[in-house]
């Protein structure tokens, strides 16, 4: 997986809108700042996927590691529920900033301080689970860059999965659990939303909830139980982790799939529907916030940014292994086709 594939990965729920030209701004004040980084991956990948391109953009704004910068990794390894000692960890070292990529991390991050701004990124409900008021006027110390798509994007990826295999009536979804944390301790429950979406087309929808790698083995014999006939995918952590180990199942079952990352078809799922030009985009906005309140600006006063752009992503190996055939009328919308 090369830079680009993996930024696109870690970032598979976020996006903005149109890309962002980084340019260098006045000169910031002497005294060092710290920026806390709260995310899923591994010390290792965080190296690998990110870090240098968020290193380039913040020095591309004045703010260079070993100067006047200094950055703080907090890694969860894949492991949501270390997220709590992370964030209440970065609050002790009294960093400036902290840097929270997806939904659980935010939370456990806005959990852990009231005081210390947060710039997140790769949030899909972040007025649903409590982070903020709206995204015009975000409250209190958190803000970012949302990747928040609105149910007619959902909508759109079962249109198209219909259109590719329309015979399909049963269709299991596989949540996580851990996306729907609010920041009250509660649950924001997507699925009546889902259901909404689902239900328009036609399917019978069985929701299977996952949280860690062990809860995939259960939720596949709660999916062939129910005789699905089709699958769709929530984006997080542990499905990205387990991506190839859930397609190589619904390519076994020959069960056509849908998913909000692309990431699910390069591991071999069929199709995806999901915020176009992720890779360094997000970062770039992201550190744009970061620079902001390294300067003074107070997060409550920076409106979050949402997706602007989408596209359908199909493998076309995938669907001649089911057996389908790609209409016309979805290779009209222009599709990144994987061979």
């Amino acid at each position: 997986m090369n830079r680009r594939d993996a930024i696109t990965a870690l970032l598979a729920l976020g996006t903005t809108g149109a890309p962002l030209v980084v340019s260098a701004q006045s000169r910031p004040s002497g005294r060092s700042r710290t920026l806390g980084v709260l995310a899923p991956v591994s010390s290792q990948d965080a190296e690998r996927i990110f870090l240098g391109v968020l290193r380039t953009q913040l020095k591309a704004l004045g703010w260079i590691e070993g100067q006047n910068l200094v950055i703080e990794g907090a890694f969860a390894d894949y492991k949501t529920e270390r997220y709590p000692a992370l964030a209440e960890e970065l609050v002790r070292k009294r960093v400036d900033v902290i840097w929270a990529f997806t939904g659980p991390a935010a939370v456990a991050a806005a959990r852990a301080t009231k005081t210390i701004p947060i710039v997140f990124v790769a949030v899909p409900w972040p007025v649903e689970t409590g982070l903020i008021d709206s995204f015009a006027r975000p409250g209190r110390n958190v803000t970012g860059v949302s990747s928040y798509t609105g149910m007619e994007v959902s909508t759109k990826r079962l249109e198209f999965l219909k259109e590719i295999a329309p015979t399909a009536i049963r269709l299991s979804w596989i949540l996580d659990s851990n996306m729907e944390a609010t920041l009250g301790g509660g649950r924001f429950d997507i699925r009546p939303l889902l259901d909404s979406a689902a239900r328009k087309l036609g399917y019978d929808v069985r929701y299977h909830y996952i949280a860690k790698d062990e809860d995939f083995g259960p939720a596949f014999a709660d999916i062939l139980n129910f005789r699905a006939q089709a699958l769709a995918l929530a984006g997080s952590p542990a499905t990205f982790a387990a991506r190839e180990r859930i397609a190589a199942f619904a390519l076994q079952n020959r069960l056509p799939s849908a998913a909000a990352a692309s990431w699910f078809v390069e591991a071999g799922g069929l199709l995806s529907y999901d915020n176009a030009g992720v890779d360094t985009v997000s970062i770039v906005r992201g550190v744009e916030y970061v620079d902001r309140i390294f300067r003074g600006a107070r997060p409550a006063d920076l409106a979050v940014d949402r997706p602007g752009k989408y596209q359908l992503v199909i493998n076309l190996k995938t669907a001649k292994a089911l057996g389908l055939a790609v209409p016309q009328s979805v290779l009209l919308r222009d599709p990144r086709l994987i061979e």
